[in-house]
């Protein structure tokens, strides 16, 4: 039967939601101690594919030594085995050299045709050359998207030196195209045996069934044998079956395996637009036929389903622990992730409230997932564990204060392709360029004519928010936020108010008053049980509120910063609780990688005695330095464990919270290493000088200068706002319409 037909019948789309909901939070319906569901009823096996391969060249010196510290200590280390002219065995992740060793280069006529598996192939082959022509011959990253500091630097790796330098746990030796090499009077079985005498081999595959039969029986019993699936429309050469068929008849392969190594896919489809379809059954059909079964493809910088948030930790327990199956291994390139999951965050009891440090605060509720300040953003904060939601409050035409990230609509809504497109204008006060801004309509405009549109921060990575949901949800009132608010679980709310200045002089509006009086009618003045603060970049803002309220008052520092001066921190301690700083701010970065440019913010404003939050977290891999390993567990850790914020403000919720809950972070130092906070700059020092990105220049001293302000300006005399004076305002007439056809042709683009 096909892939399709062998999906969970009984899972159906309720079902599929509820599943997909707790693996959002990395749980399982087991609780902590249960037995894996693994054949063995052990932790699924970690099989780094050549090393750290999604950071370092495959294979590489680095790529195998750096498993140490970044993977956990049982890791299986991958070599694909190609031969050499001479019978000798090398560790390269292609049949063609030039896709991973700088080959060309030194043999730049080596370049041949011959035919793998009955299709001709054109490239560099080692068949061509013995050990002693490749000495010359050094490595390069193999995924073009990944970067190339590292190409030349490292020696091929042969298969024995695999051993006798890097003392791995475990090795898997995968045989790719055995019968290639018999073409050339070279035998993969007759090396592959020889090896097996001299050193444990734990893992031997190949998706060839002629060669594993011929050494089943012949290496040591201890040696595990698995039969590799590639595409199921792939022919198998020695049956001349596809490899979709065979998984019709797993007891055949059982004759000669004891497991069976599939693409992820087999495992949890996709639909065509990448979203996950339900399970299907052949974990449950390889462990009834006594066969374990391994997941391939995983690599944190590659595309996965929408399902996941950008978050490959979830992805990896989708595989290993949703409570239904769990594979026997995962084969990646990023090893760390697996680490984690296996180590750190499965039976998780995701029941647990926690709403200690550190505190993870909503930016603009689950906007990884929804649309910014949405209802369905808000619903979905909450039900990720969010411990705090945001509102950041911009005003309408009509006096209404809404949840909105973003006073230009432009930004946020459909209004492009509207009736009010041609109210195009523009307010340097506000921001550079035209927009037509929530002044402008009144709730009804809004509410009733446009619909919201989903934020693309990592759009230049070719990174797309959840597609099927981009205009979903409904905007917020401000009354409505604090109506939704109230009852949840959350330790508080925040709401954001920025422009204030503005409002007064030119709309009429007193933002300030006009918060605190939503937040009395609603009852927030006369309640403990959620904290309520305020937060904004300007400090007029929050003086007037602590003046006015008890409130907890958060100032945010909008430039990247290296440390505050004393004076900053005596004018910051005079009106706010806490403060929120930039993730550059904490960790400075230089082209995608953090530096060792000493930034002792954090320190210095816990010893003024003020709380730090770090803004913004995102889980997509284009947004983080490399540091992170395309890992938004592994960012988060960071700021928690190596810079000891206080909270972190994330478009995805349901990351920050689940990290609250892995088993590690308890251990202290005896948490494992993969656990451990990079050192800022550390990875950049691995670099050779002449592949090293230009020097940061140092970033600024905060100083009272940058922090005082003067008082806010009296509210002009209007009761609901008003438009902006001709002074500030100037309407763009032929130049308008012209913007707003380019803003609409962009956004039917996007």
């Amino acid at each position: 039967m096909g892939r399709s037909s062998r999906a969970c019948s009984l899972l159906g789309s309720a079902q599929l939601l509820l599943l997909l909901l707790s693996l959002a939070l990395g749980s399982a319906a087991a609780q902590k101690g249960s037995t894996w569901k693994t054949l063995s009823g052990k932790a699924p096996v970690i099989v780094a594919k050549g090393g750290f391969s999604g950071l370092f060249p495959d294979s590489s010196f680095y790529a195998y030594q750096t498993l140490g510290t970044f993977s956990s200590p049982d890791t299986a280390i991958w070599c694909d085995v190609r031969l050499t002219k001479d019978g000798g065995g090398i560790c390269l992740p292609s049949i063609d050299m030039d896709n991973c060793t700088v080959i060309a280069n030194v043999f730049p006529q080596g370049k041949k045709t011959y035919h793998v598996n009955g299709v001709s192939t054109v490239g560099w082959f080692s068949v061509d050359y013995t050990s002693t022509d490749l000495l010359n011959v050094s490595l390069k990253q193999s995924v073009l998207s990944r970067t190339d500091a590292y190409d030349g630097i490292f020696s091929i790796t042969r298969v024995e030196t695999v051993y006798t330098q890097f003392n791995p746990a475990a090795v898997w030796l995968n045989v790719q195209q055995d019968s290639f090499y018999s073409q050339f009077k070279l035998s993969m079985r007759s090396y592959i045996l020889s090896l097996s005498k001299k050193f444990v081999v734990d893992y031997i595959s190949s998706p060839e069934v002629n060669f594993l039969t011929s050494i089943s029986g012949r290496v040591s019993k201890k040696t595990k044998l698995v039969f590799r699936f590639l595409d199921e429309r792939s022919i198998e050469p020695s049956t001349n079956q596809t490899y979709g068929s065979m998984l019709n008849n797993l007891t055949f392969v059982k004759t000669f395996a004891s497991g069976i190594l599939v693409p992820k896919s087999y495992i949890w489809p996709v639909t065509p637009d990448n979203y996950l379809l339900p399970y299907t059954s052949v974990v449950d059909d390889a462990h009834k036929a006594g066969l374990e079964i391994y997941a391939a493809d995983f690599a944190n910088d590659f595309t996965i389903s929408y399902n996941y948030s950008f978050d490959p930790l979830a992805e990896y327990l989708s595989f290993i622990d949703n409570g239904a199956f769990s594979v026997d291994g995962v084969l990646s390139d990023f090893p760390i992730t697996p680490s984690e999951a296996v180590g750190c965050f499965s039976n998780l009891n995701t029941s647990k409230i926690d709403h200690a440090k550190p505190l993870v605060i909503s930016h603009n509720g689950a906007s990884g997932d929804y649309p910014d300040c949405t209802d369905q953003a808000y619903e979905k904060a909450v039900a990720d564990g969010a411990d705090v939601i945001d509102c950041p409050v911009q005003v309408t035409k009509d006096g209404i204060l809404i949840c909105m990230s973003s006073v230009d609509l432009m930004d946020v809504t459909t209004v492009a392709k509207s009736q009010f497109a041609s109210q195009v204008t523009t307010i340097n006060d506000l921001k550079a360029g035209p927009g037509v801004f929530t002044f402008n309509l009144t709730w009804d405009d809004i509410s009733k004519n446009l619909k919201p549109m989903i934020s693309n921060p990592a759009i230049y990575f070719h990174q797309y928010r959840n597609p099927r949901n981009k205009n979903a949800g409904n905007f917020m009132r401000l009354s409505d936020f604090l109506t939704f608010a109230k009852g949840k679980d959350l330790s508080g709310i925040m709401i954001t108010v920025e422009h204030a200045a503005f409002m007064a002089e030119e709309l009429g509006f007193g933002v300030v008053d006009a918060v605190i009086k939503a937040l009395d009618d609603s009852g927030y003045n006369k309640q403990t049980a959620q904290n309520v603060m305020i937060q904004s970049t300007n400090s007029s803002v929050l003086v007037k509120f602590k003046q006015e309220t008890k409130y907890n008052l958060v100032y945010m520092i909008e430039e990247n910063v290296r440390d505050a001066a004393p004076s900053s921190l005596a004018d910051i301690k005079k009106f706010a609780n806490a403060v929120s700083v930039s993730t550059t701010s904490v960790f400075p970065e230089t082209h995608y990688y953090l530096t060792n440019q000493t930034n002792n913010l954090v320190p210095t404003l816990h010893s003024a005695g003020l709380q730090v939050y770090v803004y913004v977290l995102m889980n997509e891999f284009g947004s983080q330095p490399n540091d992170f390993f395309a890992d938004a567990t592994a960012q988060i850790n960071a700021y928690v464990q190596g810079a000891n914020v206080d909270g972190v403000i994330t478009d995805f919720p349901g990351t920050a919270h689940r990290y609250k809950l892995n088993s590690c972070t308890s251990m202290g130092k005896n948490a494992p290493l993969f656990m451990s906070h990079p050192e800022p700059g550390g990875l950049l020092s691995t670099m050779p000088e002449n592949k090293q990105p230009p020097a940061a220049a140092p970033m600024p001293l905060l100083t009272d200068a940058d922090v005082a302000e003067p008082s806010l300006p009296p509210v002009s005399n209007t009761t609901t706002p008003a438009s902006p004076s001709h002074a500030t305002l100037r309407m763009q007439t032929d130049v308008s319409i012209l913007v707003t056809l380019l803003m609409l042709c962009a956004s039917l683009l996007i």
